[in-house]
This record gives structure tokens, C-alpha cells and sequence, in this order.
């Protein structure tokens, strides 16, 4: 197979993840500049996400009806634009919007990516190739924090979205030069109904459930958006169960190991998600760390995600699905509950240990869960599957922040007064309790689960 595609590709997600992780070592300096606190612009990363659930709902409808390489190269460019608009926000509501434009590339670029690389390679090559295209994009998150950091504090934060400008249009020139025209499915009639309940009801849920706890805004306008968004999706569950081509096949759920790959693996990035917006926030705020010292600690768990991509495709073949995912989601939760342990007088050498050994074991989650996700889906509905478990990991993750945010906000509000310590500590239990039941969720799986995955096919 060839490297250059998956690598192509992992420029977009590159650019993707090194900013959603930058701007969480980022957000007490933006916020101090644009004059609101740092938990009001938990609004600004739920936009970013909101913005993903909307519009990756149509990606695939996209690649097919104008091309994947068309709508990838249109992707970048919104997300430039976005970054662009990002670096000259000068208010909440001025970032919130331009990380929502930002979104909207993102939106388009990942699972687009994804669907490419689904459609260009053979079953038994996909975690490998999952692989590749995923080192980037880990590449990221590595390079995010200290890199977003050092620009906080020895030049501004704007550096950190005008970085992207350069990178996104080296990402275009790529695409347009080596990526070729993958096949496309004739396209689908688009389910115009579908989109208008189903971007309304994600857009809903995720604005409500982080509003509910911020102190800008009323709690009663996240309680009411929140019941909005749950009544809308209930209302597409219907009209989608009832409908030939439906926006999100809900049906797919039929299969046993889809359905737990985007359940389980939703309660995974639930304790998950909040990890980037408390953990550097912690580290700030109540270890007393400056934004560069807090990502040079926060990028160690990248350091563990790199080196387990070289060995991911060998634990699944020696391991198998259910075993690996159970152990690496358990971990996980393990991970979550030493950060409610850390004081300023935990040794740093000994949370960089803990976070490259974590960091390990969530990047075998990702991978595995990345390709398993396919394990009894037909090449027919594989973007339709992409789709869904796309959209999944979005809403959790953004759920997961408002989480976060929430138990801080409520353990805050219980006591009075600043945050404190005790504060972030209960909202680490809580993340932690939430991701084990994605470790119970899997070890019900049975043992050769997703098999297929890791054999190479017989020929007769």
C-alpha cells in the first residue's frame, strides 16, 4: 500500500488536532485578552465540535456527489479561513464563531480522509494503514502543547492559528499534486429532513449541555436547548428508521460489533474528552504552571501514542479485539483516576511516566477502535458506518468536555470562591468512573471479535 496517501491525508489532521489541542494550553492567556474567563470559552472548543457534528453528517454525500479530493482540498481551505478569523477575534462571541467556521472545515477534512483511505484499501491492511494516518495526527497533539505554549507566552496566542495558514496551504498543493480521484459511490439522494433534525439536535445537545454550567449565561437556556436537542434526535430516530436513504443509517446498530465499537467507545471518550480542557487547566491554575511549562508535561502521553502505532497491528494480531480494547480502555480509566491524585508536590518525573504509559495504551484504543468500527460492516455501507461513528466521537467528546467543565463549574459552586484543587480532583473521579464502563462494555465482546481484521484474506 502505498505510505503517501495515508501521509497526504494526515496533513489535514495534523493541522486538525494540533489545534484542538493547542488552544487548550492557549485558553487562559485568550481569555485574559479578550476579556471573559476561562470556562466561558469551554463554549469556544463545544462550537468547534458542534460545528464537526453538523456538517460530517453530509461528508460522504459530498466526496460522492463532487469528489473526495475536491471536497478535501475546500475543507482545508475553510479551516485556513477559519484560522485566520480565529487570530483576529476580539471577543467571546467574535472566537466562538470562528472556531465554528474553523469546524466546518474540520467537519469535511477527517472523514473525508478516512473514507479514502477506506475505499483505497484492502480489509486486512486497514488497521496498518489506520496507523499511518493516524501518526500525524498524533504528531499533533505532541507537538501542540509545548509548541502552543512557547507562542502563549513568548509571542501571543494568535501565532497559534496563523501557523496553520502556511501548513494548510502546503496541505492543498499535496492533495492537488498526488491524491488520486478515488471511486465514487453513485451519489445518494441527499435526506434533506434528515439534515434539518438531525444538525439542529447535535448543534442543540452540545451548545445545552456546556451552557448549563457556565456562568454567562442562564442555566435554564442550556436545560431548555439540551430537551430541544434530545426531542429533535428522537424525532429523526423516527423518520430515519422509516426512510430508504436516510442522513445516518441507524440501522447499522444491527450489527453487534459496530454497535459496541460507537456505544462503549462513546463512554471511552465521555471520561476522555475533558482530558485536554482540565488537565493543562489544572496545571495552570492550581499547580501555578505557565502555559509552556504545562505543555511540555501534557505532551508526554503523545510521546506513549507514537511509539504504539508501530506496535498496534502487532497486539491486535497477538491479542485479538476484545482483549486489547479491554485493556487499553481500562488503563485509560486508571490514568484518569491518578490525575485526581497529582498535588504540586507529585514529582513530575513520575506523572510524565504515567502519562507516556497511558498515553500507550489510549493510542491502541484508537487505532483498534478506528478499524473495528469496520469489522462486520460490507464495503456498501462503509461510509455510511464512517459516518456515524464520526459523529459519535465528536458529540462524546464535546459532551465530555461540558462534563468536565460541568463538575467543575458544580464542585466550585457547592464550596464558593475560586477553584481549588478539590475541585478538578472530583471531576477526574467522575471522568474515570464514566470511561470503566467502556472497559466493562468490551470484555462482553467474544473472543475472536473483529478477526477478520488482522488475517490476510484466503485465496481459492
Amino acid at each position: 500500500m502505498s505510505r503517501i496517501t495515508p501521509l497526504i491525508l494526515a496533513t489535514a489532521l495534523f493541522m486538525e488536532n494540533m489545534d484542538s489541542t493547542v488552544i487548550a494550553t492557549s485558553l487562559a492567556a485568550i481569555a485574559a485578552d479578550i476579556g471573559t474567563d476561562p470556562i466561558s470559552l469551554k463554549l469556544a472548543l463545544t462550537a468547534y465540535l458542534v460545528a464537526l457534528a453538523i456538517f460530517i453528517p453530509i461528508s460522504s454525500w459530498m466526496a460522492d456527489r463532487f469528489g473526495a479530493r475536491n471536497v478535501f482540498r475546500v475543507a482545508m481551505l475553510v479551516f485556513v479561513l477559519g484560522s485566520i478569523s480565529c487570530a483576529f477575534a476580539n471577543s467571546l462571541s467574535a472566537f466562538v464563531g470562528a472556531r465554528f467556521l474553523q469546524g466546518m472545515g474540520g467537519a469535511l477534512m477527517t472523514p473525508v480522509a478516512r473514507l479514502v483511505l477506506v475505499r483505497s484499501t484492502p480489509r486486512h491492511d486497514l488497521v496498518n494503514a489506520m496507523a499511518w494516518l493516524t501518526i500525524p495526527g498524533l504528531v499533533g497533539p505532541i507537538v501542540g502543547p509545548p509548541f502552543g505554549g512557547f507562542l502563549t507566552t513568548y509571542l501571543s496566542w494568535h501565532w497559534i492559528f496563523l501557523i496553520n495558514v502556511p501548513i494548510g496551504i502546503l496541505g492543498i498543493a499535496l492533495v492537488s499534486r498526488f491524491l488520486p480521484e478515488t471511486m465514487r459511490n453513485a451519489p445518494r439522494q441527499i435526506d434533506f429532513k434528515g439534515f434539518a433534525l438531525a444538525g439542529p439536535a447535535f448543534a442543540l445537545f452540545a451548545f445545552g449541555t456546556s451552557v448549563i454550567s457556565l456562568p454567562a449565561l442562564p442555566p435554564l437556556v442550556g436545560v431548555l436547548a439540551t430537551a430541544l436537542g434530545i426531542g429533535l434526535g428522537y424525532l429523526y430516530a423516527r423518520h430515519a428508521l422509516s426512510t430508504d436513504n436516510p442522513l445516518f443509517d441507524l440501522r447499522l446498530l444491527r450489527f453487534p460489533f459496530f454497535r459496541s465499537a460507537v456505544v462503549a467507545g462513546t463512554f471511552f471518550r465521555l471520561g476522555q474528552g475533558a482530558t485536554p480542557f482540565l488537565f493543562p487547566l489544572m496545571l495552570q491554575l492550581s499547580f501555578g504552571y505557565t502555559p509552556f511549562e504545562s505543555g511540555m508535561i501534557t505532551f508526554a502521553s503523545a510521546i506513549g501514542a507514537i511509539v504504539a502505532k508501530f506496535m498496534a497491528n502487532g497486539i491486535f494480531i497477538r491479542f485479538g479485539f476484545r482483549t486489547s480494547l479491554v485493556v487499553s480502555t481500562g488503563i485509560a480509566a486508571l490514568g484518569l483516576l491518578a490525575m485526581g491524585l497529582y498535588t504540586p508536590e507529585t514529582a513530575v518525573p513520575l506523572i510524565i511516566g504515567i502519562l507516556v504509559f497511558v498515553g500507550f495504551w489510549q493510542s491502541i484504543f484508537w487505532t483498534g477502535s478506528n478499524a473495528f468500527v469496520f469489522a462486520d460492516i460490507e464495503d456498501k455501507d462503509a461510509g455510511q458506518a464512517n459516518v456515524i461513528s464520526q459523529v459519535s466521537t465528536q458529540l462524546s467528546i464535546a459532551l465530555g468536555v461540558a462534563l468536565g467543565g460541568g463538575m467543575l463549574e458544580m464542585s466550585n459552586a457547592m464550596r464558593g470562591g475560586e477553584l481549588v484543587l478539590a475541585d478538578f480532583h472530583l471531576a477526574f473521579f467522575v471522568l474515570a468512573a464514566i470511561c470503566l464502563i467502556s472497559t466493562i462494555m468490551f470484555a462482553r465482546l467474544p473472543a475472536n471479535a473483529g478477526y477478520q481484521l488482522t488475517k490476510m484474506p484466503h485465496t481459492h
